[in-house]
């Protein structure tokens, strides 16, 4: 296994037309790929922004616009991470993270569902179920998405089946105190791992209507011991960073919170 990987955050500001966001991936895939980077990550709903009838735009893992995607990946020789909306049943869709490049082709579905804030998630998106971990450039990385990112146990979990790396890309809602709550969760959940935290966000809107998350900005990558390696700022960029994941083995060490933690029953 590889103890370096080269990973590039592309925050951009998805709009309504799938299409058009395609043109970003493939404008930041190309510039991440001539960084030198293994993996370029985007935020949630890359497919289509929230605030609008998702569920029209959905499509299959087999369908068009997941292999534009993969096409991309292709010819560019990384691996892409980018949300999208799949069809699920009574009408709905499922939140779905595709990861697509050399040697992998895999899903992630969003296991906690953003009822919160006035906004639910829960009446157009069914909820995933299972936890995803795939090798990339010879490294573990597990992957959560947005809300997931409140949630110790899926970020303990993911450690347990081996990931040195978590991928969050996110469509964070605003408001008084997410940024720094943002920033905080990412830190947090690399403690409580032990791995290191890569969370791509969408860029603040220049505007915005109604309660639907859209996005703050401030992707950020941190340590297992919590160290905020580099983290952006609200408007659209690309944060790219070398993750050295043989400090994961080393901090898991000296401090194996993984291996103390207690389980209790629910």
């Amino acid at each position: 296994m590889s103890d370096t990987i080269r990973v590039s955050l592309a925050q951009i500001t998805s709009g309504e037309h799938p299409a058009e966001n395609l043109e970003l991936i493939d404008t930041h895939a190309r510039a991440a790929a001539h960084a030198g980077s293994d993996l370029v990550v985007f935020p949630e709903a890359t497919m289509r922004c929230f605030g609008g009838p998702i569920r029209k735009f959905a499509q299959p893992l087999d369908g068009e616009w997941a292999n534009a995607v993969r096409d991309i990946a292709s010819a560019t020789g990384i691996t892409v991470v980018a949300g999208m909306f799949t069809p699920a049943a009574e009408d709905r869709v499922t939140n779905t993270l595709l990861v697509t490049g050399p040697g992998v082709d895999a899903s992630y579905d969003k296991i906690h569902l953003f009822d919160a804030f006035g906004f639910a998630e829960s009446d157009t998106v069914a909820p995933g179920s299972e936890p995803l971990v795939v090798d990339i450039a010879g490294v573990r990385v597990g992957f959560a998405t947005c809300y997931d990112i409140r949630f110790p146990a899926l970020f303990q979990k993911l450690g347990d089946l081996g990931a040195e790396l978590v991928v969050v890309p996110a469509s964070w809602g605003s408001g008084d105190g997410k940024i720094e709550q943002w920033t905080l969760l990412a830190r947090a959940r690399a403690l409580d791992s032990t791995t290191f935290i890569a969370a791509c966000d969408q860029a603040e809107p220049a505007a915005a209507e109604g309660n639907a998350p859209l996005g703050v900005g401030h992707s950020i990558v941190c340590s297992p011991t919590g160290e905020i390696l580099g983290q952006l700022d609200a408007t659209p960029g690309m944060l790219t960073i070398d993750i050295h994941t043989e400090l994961v083995d080393a901090v898991r060490k000296t401090l194996p919170v993984l291996k103390n933690r207690k389980h209790f029953d629910a």
